[in-house]
């Protein structure tokens, strides 16, 4: 059944990239009444824009991926709460069915198309709230949907066996501490954390040709469908930030861990496809419980804002995420589970996610500036590597970001962003490794590409 390769279902489509993200520095030639007004000025666009925030498409299955920049807010209680809309436009060329059936040849020569649209548009939600306790501990909660996917390339395009719809979903309960020590001319400040993230998702695609079956007077559509999918896990983070509020200074270096999301549990529905197609196959024309095993991986980001001059604002950040650790993910019968091995080429292998990533980088950098005291603006230029090592479309992407911050009053501010990405070209073929050749049931190309995104933001503090 590994013509029923799972694309990604517990995992997702690209990052959500901060592409407009702001902070606060210090700038130490400026002596005097010019370093005072770098500190008054950067301190206050770094309140007014510090967590602004344009995911595009990113490497892997990020989505918006972790962010705990509340956890800097300098009021005592705040509430922050956003949606991202997220619009890639990525188009599948050349498609060509590269397994043919000795009953019927390929997609192809049955005039399934050679194009399609992969993907499809998603928001990305989040809500989070932080409280100060004392003078020296700050503490946060959040909500986020840090991974997920949707390509839908539909059911006639020449890689169906592959893929039709895959869409993946997740859900990440946070919540982060800090404490803060006066070290020098600023503070240290240390922080750790736990989170609880389930991840689950769905897949359909083609076992045989609707129109083989009715040839033959068998009943079904022939299609295959992966539901109901769903693991969990526990991860936790680390890290630490050193800050000069003074004048506006703030570096931090944070990891976050792996987490196993242990067995996930599914089922198989194969009733569309009836058993006289195969009669030595027993999932066929049958709803199967299966389960398989993944680790969504940890990161590491270091990020740097610093005031510049009176009112401007500089920033930059690079992380690295270890997508390598996810390569194929075999899905097998529960009823195997502690009978046989679960894993590629086992006589209990079902099906596959064969997703084969590399590690993941991504490095931003922009300004800020402060027009008023109501209202900010800011740009960024994004570079987020490609996961893809020959399957696949997650290729590099280039974007810009640009946002605005309005603050009616101290307590409340509205904060708008947008970004614009190019999608680089590449191809996607059969790959072979030590543990056999995967991708081997389409080939496709594709051009550059456009993504765009959007968000809105509201914060309340007090």
């Amino acid at each position: 059944m590994r013509g029923l390769p799972i694309v990604i279902w517990f995992l997702i489509v690209r990052k959500n990239r901060s592409d407009v993200a702001w902070g606060s520095a210090i700038e130490e030639c400026i002596r005097g009444s010019d370093m005072k007004k770098l500190a008054s000025g950067t301190g206050a666009l770094a309140l007014a824009v510090a967590s602004f925030s344009t995911p595009v498409m990113a490497g892997g299955l990020e989505r918006e991926g972790y962010n705990i920049d509340l956890l800097f807010e300098q009021s005592p209680f705040a509430v922050d709460s956003s949606v991202t809309y997220v619009l890639p436009d990525r188009k599948l060329k050349n498609a060509k069915d590269t397994k043919p059936s000795p009953y019927y040849g390929t997609l192809n020569d049955l005039g399934y198309t050679s194009t399609a649209d992969e993907s499809a548009n998603f928001a990305v939600p989040r809500l989070a709230a932080k409280a100060a306790i004392g003078d020296a501990v700050d503490c946060m909660v959040s909500y986020s949907e840090p991974w997920g996917a949707h390509s839908n390339p539909g059911p006639n395009w020449a890689g169906a066996k592959s893929m039709i719809e895959i869409e993946v979903f997740s859900r990440n309960y946070d919540g982060t501490c800090s404490y803060k020590f006066d070290a020098g001319p600023g503070q240290l400040r240390v922080i750790g954390g736990v989170f609880y993230q389930e991840v689950g998702g769905s897949k359909e695609a083609l076992v045989v040709p609707q129109v083989v079956l009715g040839s033959l007077g068998l009943p079904g559509t022939g299609l295959g469908r992966l539901e109901g999918l769903e693991g969990n896990g526990v991860g936790w983070r680390a890290g630490v930030s050193y800050e000069i509020e003074e004048y506006a200074l703030r570096t931090s270096l944070v990891y976050n861990s792996q987490v196993d999301l242990g067995d996930i549990e599914g089922t198989l529905d194969l009733t569309d496809v009836p058993s006289a197609v195969d009669p030595t196959n027993s999932l066929l024309g049958n709803n199967t419980p299966v389960y398989g095993r993944a680790t969504m991986p940890e990161s590491l980001e270091l990020a740097v804002q610093t005031g510049i001059a009176p009112d401007w604002l500089a920033f930059g950040s690079v992380k690295w995420t270890n997508w390598s650790i996810l390569q194929t993910v075999t899905f097998c019968p529960t009823a195997t589970r502690g009978v046989v091995s679960c894993s590629t080429g086992s006589p209990a292998d079902a099906t596959s996610l064969d997703l084969l990533y590399r590690d993941g980088w991504t490095i931003t950098g922009g300004v800020g500036h402060k027009l008023d005291d109501q209202w900010s603006v800011g740009a960024s230029l994004t570079w987020d590597r490609g996961t893809s090592t020959g399957v696949g479309t997650q290729t590099d992407v280039w974007s810009v970001g640009l946002g605005s911050s309005y603050k009616p009053t101290e307590n409340v501010e509205f904060r708008l962003a947008g970004a614009l990405g190019l999608m680089t070209s590449g191809s996607s073929s059969a790959v072979t490794t030590d543990e056999g050749v995967f991708g081997d049931d389409v080939s496709y190309d594709f051009g550059n590409d456009w993504v765009s995104a959007f968000s809105a933001t509201l914060k309340v503090k007090f």
